[in-house]
């Protein structure tokens, strides 16, 4: 097959606006949840997840955590200025930049620019009961092309050394909602759009696969003997950018950051480089895991930037008929990609990878590690929709009609589906 001419129109459904979910189900585990096995479809409810998996498969979800990053300003004539953070610029490590006092950069998206062209924004606020005054200027000889468009670098200052820009944000920006919701965010969305295992500060969308475990699901499925680990794949914007050309050759990815520690490649190796993944995004991570593998292979001295995942690299690599990629003739199998990213992080005394992936997964993919999947019904035409596809040998189909014959909710707080090709 060849992918990068994939007519995107093939991917269409008919997709009613009352069919998306503006809030989740109360309690989180009593969402609806498709079973698609070998290709036979049932239904059942989240909670009883546990008992469609068995002991000894690895469990692998991104533990990213949203961030409030829409910032709001006025200006003097009372225009209305939204300032939404993409990815950190100085210093441009994520867990960096929730710490920094005084002095941050950001790339961002800026709603109402027109209105915003020249001098800073301020915005007054409390934290901790001390008054603060946050500084916002635009810097457009700074600003970046990405795969969602312009983004400008703005700089924030804020005059108390003590207070972290975390306690900013924590104080006065908003939650980024998908904006198919079409309503605003509410006091409630800070709890229920947040995964219960969330840690890693970053992402400004939910891994939403990830929103329907509770505690007690979490704890049925380590009694069971399930297995777990956590990726970070910090989720942008892009997330939400439809396809828009004819093939989907002429879509770009956007870049996303990942990190995943020594001892989940180490029990990734140990599991034979079989996992049950827990969404889209750690999709994403763990099959990029393989092309890191391989970029080693090509290149044992590469540093960090080099491992990046390019969108088409699963494509134009040369690879046989299983899809594993052909190194100096013999084939790269999942465990020793794995292995090979192990001993890169050995060599220089790492103890987890941080890189970046623009994977594009689409049918005539050939997954390597992903044997399961858990993920939520998305959009029409989407490049999470040719994911899904590819994984269940282009058999979505079966699953979206039964979906929408059966009432269940679509995209960020719908229902889900366990997938078993």
């Amino acid at each position: 097959m060849d992918t990068k001419h994939i007519q995107i129109s093939d991917f269409n459904y008919p997709f009613p606006a009352e069919r998306i979910a503006k809030f989740p189900v109360t309690p989180r585990d009593h969402s609806k949840l498709l079973i698609y096995d070998h290709g036979v479809v049932n239904e059942d409810v989240f909670y009883n997840l546990p008992k469609h998996l068995h002991s000894g498969i690895l469990m692998v979800a991104n533990n990213t955590r949203v961030i409030q990053a829409r910032l709001h300003f006025h200006k003097d004539t009372g225009a209305l200025i939204e300032v939404f953070l993409m990815e950190p610029a100085v210093p441009s490590d994520y867990e960096q930049i929730f710490q920094t006092t005084g002095h941050c950069s950001w790339l961002c998206m800026i709603g109402n620019l027109k209105k915003w062209k020249e001098g800073s924004l301020q915005r007054e606020f409390t934290v901790n009961g001390k008054s603060l005054m946050l500084k916002a200027t635009l810097d457009r000889e700074r600003s970046a092309h990405s795969a969602t468009g312009t983004n400008y670098w703005v700089d924030f200052d804020w005059d108390d050394p003590s207070t972290s820009f975390a306690e900013i944000l924590d104080s006065v920006g908003e939650l980024p909602i998908p904006p198919y919701l079409n309503r605003a965010t509410e006091e409630s969305d800070k709890t229920t759009y947040q995964t219960v295992y969330s840690k890693i500060k970053g992402s400004v969308a939910a891994p939403t696969a990830g929103l329907h475990f509770t505690n007690q699901v979490l704890e049925a499925i380590e009694r069971l003997g399930v297995e777990r680990e956590e990726v970070t794949l910090h989720v942008g914007a892009g997330t939400f950018k439809p396809v828009k050309s004819k093939e989907i050759e002429g879509h770009e990815m956007h870049s996303e950051f990942i990190c995943v520690h020594r001892h989940t490649l180490q029990n990734l190796v140990k599991h034979n480089a079989c996992a049950f993944a827990i969404g889209t995004t750690s999709v994403r991570t763990l099959e990029s895991l393989y092309y890191v593998g391989v970029a080693i292979a090509l290149n044992p001295t590469a540093n960090e930037d080099q491992l990046h995942v390019e969108q088409w690299a699963p494509y134009d690599l040369p690879h046989n008929d299983e899809g594993l990629v052909v190194v100096n003739g013999s084939p790269i199998t999942p465990v020793q990609a794995i292995n090979n990213i192990i001993d890169w992080l050995e060599r220089d005394g790492l103890e987890a990878l941080h890189t970046s992936t623009q994977i594009i997964i689409a049918p005539g993919y050939k997954y390597k590690i992903v044997k399961m999947l858990l993920t939520n019904f998305h959009q029409p035409q989407s490049t999470l929709l040719l994911l899904v596809s590819a994984f269940v040998n282009g058999d979505w189909r079966k699953i979206y009609d039964y979906a929408l014959n059966h009432g269940f909710r679509f995209l960020s707080y719908g229902d889900s589906s366990l997938l078993i090709p």
